[in-house]
């Protein structure tokens, strides 16, 4: 074992632009594991979507001398500056989902490239390569540009997808924010056949506005990311969404505390961690009677993945 962690009393800070939704939670919640599993006393804050509200809690962190910061989502605009003070004051550093702006931060990040390459191959799949889609995306968040350059190129590729319109917001209430445009576009253009929804909280607020329309014979939905609850949606009886592209967002959280962990042991990490994602369906969920992440990774063992970031000394 390291002298520092010997020693005890390592901190951890991890600054959170958002905190709420399935997603963030399980997220949390593997960080949160990890660390107790670490003896690492990890100190949550939160923006709450507020991005000058994340960046102060970011300074806020330096001043109290963490010895790692880990960076959760975030614009960088408002999270670089902030970043590069703690790189100038010798802070290890972990962003996730954020870019950083510095080599001195280790990049963490999903395959989102990839996320989206399989969601959008399931709905190719299943469309012939032809119809109208409506697209869900808010821009200037790093993991929904990165899924959305592939749409773009998906477009282009597959001349017969039309693009019908572009709905999206993120709030404290994604999902039903995105519930209410989905009703609204689903009702101006009554042709759609699919909906990508590349962000599960998009996912589930337009299955409530298909559900409500009576429309679940006509459209399906091809989402991105997975939780306990989102299995919950997709196997539901008549669920619209029929599949996800994604990690395991616990062990993503997990493997963020890993590499500050190792960082803080004065071990090299990147500069760029890439964790790569596995397309789930609603078929192979209800065949194999999946009903939680516990039960899905033990069916999709890809979603696990112990030897990034591994910590020699910690137990396996």
């Amino acid at each position: 074992m390291p002298a520092r962690f010997a020693a005890g009393g390592v901190r951890v800070a991890l600054v959170r632009q958002l905190s709420s939704g399935d997603y963030f939670e399980q997220w949390l919640a593997g960080a949160q594991a990890e660390a107790q599993a670490l003896k690492i006393t990890l100190e949550v804050s939160s923006g709450d979507g507020n991005n000058d509200k994340q960046a102060l809690n970011l300074e806020q962190a330096v001043q109290q001398k963490a010895d790692a910061i880990i960076v959760d989502h975030g614009f960088a605009d408002t999270v670089q500056p902030a970043i590069k003070k703690a790189a100038d004051a010798g802070v290890p550093l972990v962003a996730f989902d954020v870019d950083p702006g510095t080599p001195e931060a280790v990049a963490l990040t999903q395959d989102d490239h990839k996320i989206a390459e399989l969601a959008l191959g399931a709905l190719k799949a299943d469309t012939g390569g032809t119809g109208d889609v409506l697209y869900v995306y808010v821009s200037g968040f790093a993991p929904l540009d990165r899924r959305n350059e592939v749409w773009t190129q998906f477009k282009k590729d597959n001349p017969g997808i039309k693009e019908v319109a572009q709905i999206g917001v993120v709030n404290n209430s994604t999902a039903s924010a995105v519930a209410d445009q989905a009703k609204a576009a689903l009702q101006a253009n009554p042709d759609v056949k699919a909906i990508f929804a590349p962000y599960d909280e998009f996912a589930k607020g337009a299955a409530i506005a298909v559900k409500e329309l009576g429309l679940q014979d006509q459209i399906k939905i091809y989402g991105a990311d997975v939780s306990t609850a989102d299995i919950g949606v997709i196997t539901e009886p008549n669920s619209p969404w029929v599949a996800t592209a994604t990690t395991d967002p616990s062990n993503v959280g997990r493997i963020a505390v890993r590499a500050a962990a190792l960082l803080v042991a004065g071990q090299q990490v990147g500069p760029e961690l890439k964790i790569p994602p596995a397309l789930v369906t609603q078929k192979q969920l209800r065949d194999a009677g999946i009903a939680n992440i516990e039960q899905l990774t033990g069916a999709v063992p890809e979603l696990t993945t112990p030897d990034v970031a591994r910590v020699p000394w910690a137990a396996p």
